[in-house]
Protein backbone atom coordinates (compact mmCIF):
# COMPACT_ATOMS: atom_id res chain seq x y z
CA UNK A 1 0.00 0.00 0.00
CA UNK A 2 1.41 3.09 -1.34
CA UNK A 3 1.61 6.21 1.53
CA UNK A 4 -1.11 7.71 -0.84
CA UNK A 5 -3.67 5.01 -0.48
CA UNK A 6 -2.96 4.41 3.33
CA UNK A 7 -3.73 8.36 3.97
CA UNK A 8 -6.71 7.98 1.53
CA UNK A 9 -7.81 4.51 3.73
CA UNK A 10 -7.41 7.00 6.88
CA UNK A 11 -9.73 9.64 5.71
CA UNK A 12 -12.09 7.31 4.55
CA UNK A 13 -12.72 5.49 8.01
CA UNK A 14 -12.35 8.89 9.71
CA UNK A 15 -15.41 10.15 7.01
CA UNK A 16 -17.62 6.98 7.52
CA UNK A 17 -17.67 7.32 11.53
CA UNK A 18 -18.46 10.92 11.50
CA UNK A 19 -21.36 10.30 8.34
CA UNK A 20 -22.70 7.07 10.76
CA UNK A 21 -22.33 9.38 13.73
CA UNK A 22 -24.21 11.73 11.81
CA UNK A 23 -27.28 9.62 11.08
CA UNK A 24 -27.46 8.43 14.32
CA UNK A 25 -27.82 11.96 15.61
CA UNK A 26 -30.40 12.62 13.26
CA UNK A 27 -32.80 10.07 15.58
CA UNK A 28 -30.75 10.73 18.80
CA UNK A 29 -30.10 14.86 18.71
CA UNK A 30 -29.89 15.25 22.50
CA UNK A 31 -27.31 12.66 23.02
CA UNK A 32 -23.86 14.41 24.13
CA UNK A 33 -21.84 11.57 24.18
CA UNK A 34 -22.07 10.90 20.65
CA UNK A 35 -21.75 14.15 19.62
CA UNK A 36 -18.86 14.78 21.51
CA UNK A 37 -17.38 11.85 19.75
CA UNK A 38 -18.46 13.23 16.25
CA UNK A 39 -16.54 16.42 16.94
CA UNK A 40 -13.54 14.52 17.83
CA UNK A 41 -13.85 12.51 14.57
CA UNK A 42 -13.93 15.85 12.58
CA UNK A 43 -11.53 17.29 14.42
CA UNK A 44 -8.93 14.05 13.38
CA UNK A 45 -10.11 14.49 9.67
CA UNK A 46 -9.70 17.76 9.31
CA UNK A 47 -5.88 17.44 9.40
CA UNK A 48 -5.65 14.13 7.60
CA UNK A 49 -7.84 15.64 4.48
CA UNK A 50 -5.47 18.92 4.92
CA UNK A 51 -2.66 16.71 4.36
CA UNK A 52 -3.86 14.92 1.40
CA UNK A 53 -4.92 18.03 0.03
CA UNK A 54 -1.27 19.65 -0.14
CA UNK A 55 -0.03 16.43 -0.79
CA UNK A 56 -1.92 15.07 -3.49
CA UNK A 57 -4.58 17.66 -4.64
CA UNK A 58 -8.08 18.22 -4.03
CA UNK A 59 -10.44 15.64 -2.66
CA UNK A 60 -13.90 17.43 -3.76
CA UNK A 61 -15.02 20.52 -5.15
CA UNK A 62 -15.06 22.02 -1.52
CA UNK A 63 -11.33 21.77 -1.51
CA UNK A 64 -10.06 23.29 -4.23
CA UNK A 65 -8.90 26.55 -3.16
CA UNK A 66 -8.82 29.90 -5.43
CA UNK A 67 -9.92 29.14 -9.24
CA UNK A 68 -12.74 26.27 -8.84
CA UNK A 69 -11.58 24.59 -12.60
CA UNK A 70 -7.72 23.94 -11.86
CA UNK A 71 -8.99 20.53 -10.59
CA UNK A 72 -9.25 19.50 -13.85
CA UNK A 73 -5.54 20.30 -15.38
CA UNK A 74 -4.75 16.27 -13.91
CA UNK A 75 -3.56 14.15 -13.45
CA UNK A 76 -6.53 12.09 -13.32
CA UNK A 77 -6.31 9.61 -10.43
CA UNK A 78 -5.18 6.68 -13.18
CA UNK A 79 -3.10 8.73 -14.84
CA UNK A 80 -0.26 9.04 -11.73
CA UNK A 81 2.59 7.01 -11.99
CA UNK A 82 1.56 5.87 -8.33
CA UNK A 83 -1.65 3.74 -10.10
CA UNK A 84 0.26 2.19 -12.75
Amino acid sequence: MTKREALLKKISTYQFAAHDLQLYLDTHPGDEKTMEQLKRFQAQLQPLTEQYEETYGALTKRGESGNNWDWIKGPWPWESEEMR
